[in-house]
């Protein structure tokens, strides 16, 4: 074999060789482009687009450690039956998740808040549902709070008893003037006053499945708000009517209102008429402070007995993100006494000072 043959055999080899390599050769794939999140500004801050979607989602919620004092402040959970005591601590974790897309009946929104609760050492109450809703074109429907949460700055009034319905409802929003009608199941609601002491009588009961019907309405011209609300409860034949006006006066906001019940029902159910009033106003940029009043009259629906009470708030933001809230109350209800069942009861009134300090991480 010469030096000719040996070189086209030994190319030949390589050629051979090279194309099955090349046959057998992994081409790597080229990665996908990443799709990152969009900031989403049609609806304000903190909305980002889901990826895939046009829908806008915002997730926030805060952080509470707070510390209630006051008569028979029970403990809970793991200490329960050990007794009462002035002090009881608990924290609070909330989220809140709203998402919304424009369609061609308008904004579609939603909302859910998601809500956990530690009262005790090595024991905690479940995550909970707090609220969950959507709404379009002026039309809502779920589990939300009422038009009868809205109170009065501070944390002294008790205008309202129960506030949280499964509902359907209506707002028209013109700007300055709204107006709402909503339709709400009254399922499980006893008595519920906040500030009721255990002596007088209960009754309110309790009945599943009624129906509530509630209507607002509301106007603003230049910085005075007053609003104006109705409900009246089906399965009890009651209702109530509830009137608040607040208005920008000097350094702050001057707040009055004044609630009328039938009798009780779920809507309102501590006295037969009241009458709040308080000032908000911002002592420096971080502090601001809210004294604040409220009468009774009818306490607990029983004629003759009255009641009153008197609270300071303060509320001072920390940084940003951070604040703390503290409020201390108190409050005075008269002697007297009630008819149940063809029996009188008499029962002392009381007085009773009361309050919390909180402090609040919000993100």
């Amino acid at each position: 074999m010469n030096i000719k043959s040996l070189l086209l055999g030994s190319a030949a080899a390589l050629a051979a060789v090279s194309g099955a390599q090349a046959a057998d050769a992994i081409v790597a794939a080229e990665p996908e482009p990443m799709e990152y999140v969009r900031v989403c500004d049609a609806f304000g801050t903190g909305y980002f687009y889901i990826p895939g979607t046009e829908t806008c989602l915002k997730i926030g919620g805060y952080v509470r450690f707070q510390t209630n004092f006051g008569r028979d402040q029970v403990q809970k959970g793991a200490f329960a039956g050990n007794g009462s005591s002035s002090w009881d601590t608990f924290t609070r974790g909330q989220l809140q998740f709203d998402a919304k897309n424009d369609t061609e009946l308008g904004t579609l929104e939603s909302t859910i808040v998601l809500q956990t609760n530690a009262d005790a050492a090595g024991n905690s109450d479940s995550t909970f549902l707090d609220t969950a809703s959507f709404a379009i074109a002026g039309f809502k429907f779920g589990y939300y709070y009422s038009w009868w949460d809205d109170g009065i700055a501070g944390e002294t009034d008790a205008l309202a008893t129960n506030t949280l319905f499964n509902s359907i409802s209506y707002t028209y929003d013109g700007g300055a003037f709204k107006a709402g009608i909503s339709v709400d199941e009254l399922e499980g609601i006893g008595r519920g006053g906040a500030f009721a002491p255990t002596q007088l009588p209960n009754d309110f009961g309790r009945k599943d499945n009624g129906v509530g019907v509630a209507a607002m309405l509301s106007g603003s011209v230049g910085g005075v708000t007053a609003t104006l609300l109705g409900a009246y409860d089906t399965e009890r034949e009651e209702g109530a009517i509830r009137a608040i006006l607040s208005a920008e006066l000097g350094a702050g906001t001057f707040n009055l209102a004044g609630v009328w019940a039938s009798d009780p029902n779920a809507y309102y159910n501590e006295s037969e008429w009241t009458v709040a009033a308080s000032y908000e106003f911002k002592a420096t940029d971080k502090l601001t402070i809210t004294p604040a009043a409220q009468y009774f009259g009818d306490y607990a629906f029983i004629n003759g007995v009255d009641a009153w009470r008197v609270g300071l708030t303060a509320g001072y933001q920390i940084t940003d993100g951070l604040k703390a809230l503290a409020t201390v109350q108190y409050q005075d209800i008269d002697s007297g006494s009630y008819s149940r069942a063809g029996t009188t009861t008499n029962f002392n009134g009381n007085d009773s000072t009361s309050g919390f300090l909180r402090l609040q991480r919000d993100f």
